[in-house]
């Protein structure tokens, strides 16, 4: 970590051509990729020069809506795919816990009478993973297809700070699963921006033009994921 211009940054050396700078939500965190041989001196410069753009995305994600605290009672917003869905639990006296559709607006949820909150949050949480996963696969197929690659691994973790990762050495894929709360045209921005890496591990022209044409509105599809509301325990 260094300390420039009153800001905390997490100075990562790593073997790239070009010097980057990154915010990161929710809370800010500025972080900085740099090949060995830039001299701090030049990454506190690169820092400097930047300061307005950093402190403006710091302001956005100050500003940007947060979920209020779920504790998986009747009556409670849960998202799903971008949809408001009100949560109804009803309790069993078996073991386990189920979670269903009650039509287009709601979300039902039987479990046992001695469950805590946290037991119906992770059961909540595991049914939204089961869910994503039911529509991560075919999405990875046919953008495997699209962009003329090989099908990767893949796999599905709660993130903080970002929607999606990728290991183009290992030819495998992440996605967050806070997307199973949003709509799916941000799942396929995702998906699409990630493998878009098999092809380019920057973000260079050939990244660009690749996310261009095959998803021409990927710029508004990302704003408007980055705009949807965080976790309600992030920060």
């Amino acid at each position: 970590m260094i300390e420039v211009a009153g800001l905390s940054v997490e100075l990562v050396r790593k073997p790239i051509k070009n010097l980057h700078v990154g915010v990161y939500p929710p809370a800010g965190r500025v972080r900085v990729a740099a090949p060995p041989a830039v001299s701090e001196d030049a990454v506190r410069l690169a820092i400097v020069t930047r300061l307005g753009w950093i402190k403006k995305k710091q302001r956005e994600f100050a500003g940007q809506a947060r979920e209020t605290e779920r504790r998986c009672v009747s009556g409670e917003t849960h998202y799903f795919l971008g949809k408001p869905l009100r949560l109804s639990v009803r309790f069993t006296g078996t073991r386990g816990c189920k979670i269903s559709m009650g039509g287009s607006d709601r979300l039902v949820m039987t479990v046992a009478e001695d469950a805590t909150s946290e037991d119906r949050m992770r059961c909540l949480a595991a049914w939204y993973r089961n869910q994503l996963k039911l529509r991560v696969a075919p999405r990875v197929g046919s953008w495997s297809e699209r962009l003329d690659v090989q099908v990767p691994q893949w796999g599905v973790r709660q993130m903080r700070t970002k929607w999606g990762s990728c290991n183009p050495d290992k030819h495998l894929i992440w996605v967050n699963l806070e997307l199973a709360k949003k709509p799916l045209q941000c799942l396929d921005y995702v998906i699409l921006h990630e493998m878009a890496h098999f092809l380019s591990r920057r973000h260079n022209d050939l990244f660009i033009a690749t996310l261009d044409r095959h998803m021409p509105g990927w710029r508004q599809v990302r704003a408007d994921l980055n705009a949807l509301p965080l976790m309600a325990d992030a920060g």
